[in-house]
């Protein structure tokens, strides 16, 4: 039998200890001239269109790939829960919720990143992108 409960064969979850404080950590995930500078794969670059980190609000961006291919991007915050939790859906494709989870450890910061995709083979197809 099936456990239709279970998440775990589309699942990734990313563990990190960083060497700031979380404060700072918080700062470059919710403010767009910051995030811009880093996310995404490397050589990747952003533009930021919209940026409401609130419950509902919306992120749009375009990532540049750097052979020029360009990669629309839009997701809705579920919950924010300043220097704890941000929960956003991943609405353009492919969809998959994604959760941050931040936690103080003295001046480090605790990051741990779930990516729930809606099937194995979608989880399968991203992780083998890179």
């Amino acid at each position: 039998m099936v456990n239709q409960n279970d998440t775990s064969n589309r699942k990734l979850t990313i563990n990190r200890l960083l060497s700031t404080p979380i404060e700072l950590v918080w700062k470059v995930w919710t403010q767009s001239e910051h995030i811009a500078n880093w996310w995404g794969p490397n050589g990747f670059t952003n533009t930021i269109s919209k940026m409401e980190v609130r419950p509902v609000g919306e992120w749009e961006f375009i990532m540049h790939g750097p052979d020029g291919t360009d990669y629309k991007n839009k997701h809705i915050y579920h919950d924010v829960v300043k220097e704890k939790c941000l929960v956003l859906d991943h609405v353009t494709a492919p969809k998959f919720r994604m959760t941050a989870t931040f936690e103080a450890k003295g001046d480090q910061t605790l990051l741990i990143w779930y990516f729930l995709f809606e099937s194995t083979e979608q989880l399968r197809h991203e992780t083998e992108r890179g």
